[in-house]
């Protein structure tokens, strides 16, 4: 069975960084398309990035030019470096792999992010 492990949330000032990391088990990695997710209390699981086994990686307009997803095939992991992070960035985060644009055959369990004063 494939799994995923996040790592790396936390509590984070605003306009600060955070670098969430999620390796995965399953063989084959560099062919499946990433992601990661959020969800924040009360509100629906959403789309933060996408990067794709080749082609271009997309970000939710709420992220962009702040969120920088990236991936390591040799180490079968994939990141989401997170800079100028805003309030409104509190959720748990989940990295998710698959086949389609939105990646979501398998998840991981999730890592708390809260930003905060």
């Amino acid at each position: 069975q494939l799994q995923l492990v996040e790592s790396g949330g936390g509590l984070v000032q605003p306009g600060g960084s955070l670098r969430l990391s999620c390796q995965s088990s399953g063989l084959s990695f560099s062919i499946y398309n990433m992601g990661w997710y959020r969800q924040a209390p009360g509100k629906q699981r959403e789309l933060v990035a996408a990067i794709p086994a080749r082609g271009i990686t997309k970000y939710a307009d709420s992220v962009k030019d702040r969120f920088t997803i990236s991936r390591d095939n040799a180490k079968n992991t994939v990141y989401l470096q997170m800079n100028s992070l805003k309030l409104e960035d509190t959720a748990v985060y989940y990295c998710a792999q698959g086949w389609g644009t939105q990646p979501d055959d398998y998840w991981g369990q999730g890592t708390q992010v809260t930003v905060s004063s």
